[in-house]
């Protein structure tokens, strides 16, 4: 019964471990390069970035080539807002 239970529960989190993304609070760095990386590793590819209302924006895609925007805090390189790109 017990390994009926783990594999149950190991099925269950799988899907959630494939569409892992950034999240606020994340700290993914204040400079290109080291953004870009943290935000690949959690599977974000970045396409740009721009600055927008004192934040840095990165637009980027997940896994299923959904467009987000990733804000990021300049001083502190944590992730402050995401949205969907529509």
């Amino acid at each position: 019964m017990t390994k009926h239970l783990i594999l149950a529960l190991a099925l269950c989190a799988a899907p959630v471990s494939a569409m892992a993304m950034p999240a606020v609070g994340d700290m993914v760095g204040t400079n290109p390069t080291d953004a870009t990386a943290a935000l690949a590793k959690a599977g974000c590819t970045v396409t740009s970035f721009e600055a927008e209302d004192g934040k840095i924006e990165a637009k980027c895609t997940d896994a299923d080539k959904k467009m987000w925007e990733v804000y990021i805090d300049p001083k502190s390189g944590a992730i402050t807002k995401i949205k969907a790109d529509h």
